[in-house]
């Protein structure tokens, strides 16, 4: 079809989508791909750890034995009373750091309840201690 020379070309206002599409599903199967790699999980074996010790500086030491049984220093506590009065123990006296020992026994779940109240706390950097390796 030839155009005749007074007729003007009609205007197409639709926006082409398809470049974008492709250049989206492009994406998605790039950040599908990558995203479990930069979860990249490490395996870890607790309580014994090949590190150097630290040097005891007298702070606050939290302790859940294999029962679950939370101890504060050597006063023990249940969760709720851990709950109701950690903030204000490490107030006082987490100056120096607060520490966490954790039986191997301990339920995995145990452990991040404490962490959990201790990071809502306002405590945010918690140390976890550990057994010195056995090198034979």
């Amino acid at each position: 079809m030839a155009r005749r020379r007074g007729e003007r070309m009609t205007l197409n206002a639709e926006i082409n989508v398809v470049s974008l599409i492709d250049v989206m599903m492009l994406l998605m199967v790039i950040f599908m791909i990558t995203a479990p790699i930069m979860q990249g999980g490490v395996d870890v074996a607790l309580p014994k750890a090949e590190a150097k010790p630290l040097e005891p500086k007298g702070g606050l030491v939290v302790t859940v034995n294999r029962a679950g049984q939370i101890f504060v220093d050597e006063t023990r506590l249940s969760l709720t009373e851990f709950r109701a009065s950690f903030k204000a123990l490490a107030q006082r006296k987490g100056e120096r750091g607060v520490y966490l020992r954790a039986d191997q026994g301990v339920p995995y779940g145990d452990v991040v309840r404490v962490l959990a109240i201790m990071r809502g706390a306002g405590v945010g950097d918690v140390g976890l201690v550990a057994e010195p390796e056995d090198v034979r």
